[in-house]
């Protein structure tokens, strides 16, 4: 089987992109599992956090879904959202679309840059949740908002919610960000374990000045990632109920890939978040797929560079720069 795939990335949490509706594929679910843990692995050519599936939507301009590198289905993923929001607004020739997700249909639109040269769309995060059940986590409460959680920590306030992927989130000082404690949590509500049953992303915040914050994450299914967008939506809306940043203003969210923007929006009670930043198109390849009982043998045939990531490099520099400066 021939299959042809986008190397991409958002704030350099990166992807591979196949789009099902171009080749006559046949995927099922355990295909793109498996394709998934043999193309992800990043001991191989091309090594990613994830795969995201283009298909034909009967309620929007496409459906996408994503597979992690360990094999397992995501609900959502901003950074993802926005790489195949690009592909199919720029396949369809419009500079927006409705993207079919598990949880929502969502919006992505192409927005202004967000630094130079650099390809930036606007995704919807939207449903948010915090009702524990949507997560879920076990608890007998409704809702765990600046709350302790002995189980994890003596030291920190956490708060959980959905978006629709789940979170856990933390504001931290940077000792508690340097040291080995999100590391100690995330391994514990992602292996078997009595709050989390489902495991949980695990972000820490530091607040850096009004209006941008830095978020690292432990990513659910994938481990420490450069960046997480349901991740850094999430976060923003923490720091905007704490009134640490404020609603409908753009917040500047900084991460080991580089940065993104949060809009947090409110009305009556319902949350949103406008996920803002770059889409990042790789390479282009075509391999070579044979599907067999002893597994995947892949060939990679072709590779053609789209030549961003050289400008993508240079916001890199400058969110390094302003992030040395605390």
């Amino acid at each position: 089987m021939l299959i042809d795939l986008i190397k991409c990335h958002g704030s350099n949490n990166d992807f591979l992109l196949i789009d099902e509706t171009e080749g006559n594929y046949k995927l099922d679910d355990f295909k793109r599992r498996d394709l998934a843990l043999t193309l992800c692995d990043r001991n191989t050519s091309l090594g990613a956090d994830g795969i995201l599936f283009i298909r034909n939507s009967n309620v929007a301009d496409a459906q996408y879904r994503i597979f992690n590198s360990d094999g397992t289905e995501a609900s959502m993923c901003g950074n993802g959202l926005r790489c195949a929001g690009r592909y199919v607004c720029e396949k369809l020739g419009k500079d927006e679309a409705i993207i079919e997700t598990l949880k929502a249909n969502l919006k992505v639109k192409k927005h202004e840059e967000i630094f130079t040269d650099i390809p930036t769309y606007q995704v919807e995060i939207s449903p948010v949740s915090f009702k524990l059940e949507d997560l879920p986590l076990s608890l007998d409460q409704e809702t765990l908002i600046q709350e302790k959680l002995p189980e994890l920590s003596e030291e920190l306030t956490f708060t959980a919610l959905a978006v629709p992927n789940p979170h856990l989130t933390a504001i931290v000082s940077k000792e508690q960000l340097d040291s080995d404690l999100q590391e100690e949590i995330s391994r514990k509500v992602n292996n078997p374990n009595d709050l989390f049953p489902d495991g949980v992303n695990v972000s820490f915040i530091r607040l850096l000045e009004k209006g941008s914050i830095y978020v690292n994450t432990f990513e659910r299914g994938v481990g420490f990632t450069n960046a997480c967008g349901t991740a850094m939506s999430a976060s923003t809306l923490v720091t905007c109920l704490l009134n640490d940043n404020e609603f409908g203003q753009p917040i500047n969210v900084y991460n080991n890939g580089g940065m993104v923007q949060c809009d947090v929006h409110e009305h009556n009670g319902v949350y949103s978040i406008d996920l803002i930043g770059n889409a990042t198109f790789l390479y282009s390849a075509q391999l070579e797929i044979d599907f067999n009982e002893e597994g995947i043998v892949v060939d990679v045939l072709e590779q053609e560079d789209f030549n961003e990531d050289a400008q993508y490099s240079l916001l890199q520099e400058h969110a390094k720069k302003y992030l040395n400066q605390f």
